[in-house]
């Protein structure tokens, strides 16, 4: 399988740019590279029914995050705070980083 280079990582923080949690931000718990999807701490919260089982002995309503598409997620940029395209490149050692649009700041 292809590995995918995604704008945004694990522990990034970012905006929500479309859907019902549009404006608001959070950090990224995981990314889900096969669904191309990440979910993001306290957004896009679903109810989900749990039936009592051997791990949940009382079953209920639980609310947890559900995955967000990555198109919908815009990386903040931790040097000047705003939300920011990601460009691409490589430095001297041969590492290739993420850095932002907007200061031209190196971001990973």
């Amino acid at each position: 399988m292809k590995h995918h280079d995604y704008h945004i990582k694990k522990n990034d923080t970012v905006k929500v740019i479309a859907g019902k949690d549009k404006g608001k931000s959070g950090k990224v718990l995981r990314v889900i590279p096969k669904k191309e999807r990440a979910i993001v701490e306290k957004l896009n919260i679903v109810k989900r029914h749990l039936k009592p089982s051997q791990q949940t002995r009382q079953g209920g309503i639980l609310e947890r995050e559900a995955p967000i598409q990555i198109s919908n997620l815009m990386l903040i940029c931790s040097k000047c705070t705003d939300p920011t395209r990601v460009g691409y490149r490589v430095l001297d050692d041969d590492r290739k980083v993420r850095y932002c649009k907007k200061c031209q700041e190196v971001i990973d």
